[in-house]
């Protein structure tokens, strides 16, 4: 009977985020050189340990506040790691958890001052422990989530054109999406706002702009509409 607490074997508890954003042309995500052994100087995801008075949402919440000083990040508790000795330095399992933030608005800063960078997700470099295997269990998970639900629009800025929509959704599947095709499910969802503005800088006659609108994305679900890209 397992009655006595002290007798039984205590492990660390560690929490690694997964944080993609997006530059307009390329999925990135952000990695911070280590600054500790073991594998002092490799780059890593960002992570730390749960603490005692802490939820694992806790956790994840206050570690992406330190790096990138937003309150509020879309985030999804992914999957957790055991292997016996995927830390040499404790018995530590991890908790993964993937993010997504928009560039334009994180804290250069703040970034800077924890010797993190964004990487293209096909230049990225390798990295310490299992953390290779949590990166692409992320990608995998993003893809299907992606097609399934309009999280992308959290990795756009408030107002986009519709080029940046497709681009985003080209770099988050890795493939090249037919343009009138693409365009048409979009409409087909009835779930964005288009505005009078244009952003002149993509040509001379310039690109409209458009919002996503989540209550009308929200009235979709209570009506059974589903989300399908």
């Amino acid at each position: 009977m397992l009655n006595n607490y002290n007798t039984e074997d205590k492990v660390l508890l560690a929490v690694d985020c997964i944080i993609f954003g997006f530059d307009q042309e390329d999925l990135k995500i952000l990695l911070i050189k280590r600054d500790f052994e073991p594998e002092k100087g490799k780059w890593s995801l960002i992570g730390g340990f749960l603490k005692m008075t802490e939820t694992l949402d806790d956790a994840a919440n206050r570690i992406l506040h330190h790096l990138t000083g937003f309150e509020e990040i879309y985030m999804e508790q992914l999957y957790n790691f055991s292997k016996v000795d995927r830390d040499p330095a404790e018995r530590t399992l991890s908790v993964a958890y993937y993010a997504l933030i928009n560039i334009e608005d994180h804290d250069e800063k703040l970034i800077e001052q924890y010797s993190a960078k964004w990487f293209s997700i096909d230049e990225a470099p390798s990295l310490i422990f299992d953390h290779n295997q949590m990166v692409q269990k992320a990608i995998l998970r993003l893809r299907r989530r992606a097609i399934s639900k309009p999280i992308g629009f959290e990795l756009l800025p408030e107002k986009f054109t519709m080029r940046q929509l497709q681009k985003l959704y080209e770099s988050i599947l890795d493939e090249k999406l037919d343009k009138r095709n693409f365009i048409n499910k979009v409409n087909g969802l009835d779930i964005l706002v288009k505005l009078e503005e244009k952003d002149m800088t993509s040509s001379r006659k310039g690109s409209y702009l458009y919002q996503f609108d989540k209550e009308k994305y929200d009235r979709n679900v209570e009506d059974g509409i589903t989300f399908k890209i």
